[in-house]
């Protein structure tokens, strides 16, 4: 019996996934000068919620469709770009509320900073016809796929 499905909500989720670009910093919460997070400035980690967008990939017969929850955002405030004609990147800002000097803030939740998600597309997308839509704070990205021709099989009688 595997803990997988019950931990993620029974959805298929693979940490080794060969297509994601994210870099993942394993030492990020310890004081070495060498991680990687010393090189994300403090206000980008402070704010790691909104930086690290969460993204479903999935692929249907006819396209690869990712949907990014970016709650707040106006489509003009986010980003899609095909990089190279291979990598999908999805990106934005949220910037941080005015402070007024006489405003006494009890908690601060919400997340602000950039994010920028980046996915290496497989060699059957369609590059170049390329949808995306936002509705309700879910950003939604679909990749058409290649048809894959079937090679014609053709029965050669046998004589003899």
């Amino acid at each position: 019996m595997s803990l997988i499905p019950s931990l993620f909500g029974g959805r298929r989720s693979n940490v080794f996934d060969p297509f994601s670009l994210d870099v993942w910093d394993p030492f990020k919460d310890f004081p070495f000068p060498n991680s990687l997070s010393s090189s994300f400035p403090e206000s980008a980690r402070e704010n790691s919620a909104f930086v690290s967008t969460r993204v479903d990939w999935k692929e249907t017969p006819e396209a690869h469709v990712f949907k990014a929850d970016i709650p707040g955002l106006k489509k003009e405030e986010v980003k899609v770009e095909i990089e190279d004609d291979k990598v999908l990147q999805i990106s934005g800002e949220r910037n941080f509320e005015k402070e007024d000097k006489n405003d006494t803030w009890h908690r601060v939740e919400r997340s602000s900073g950039k994010f920028m998600r980046r996915f290496r597309l497989p060699e059957n997308a369609k590059v170049d016809k390329v949808k995306a839509s936002m509705e309700n704070g879910v950003l939604t990205v679909t990749v058409p796929k290649e048809e894959i021709k079937k090679a014609d099989v053709k029965a050669i009688e046998i004589s003899g």
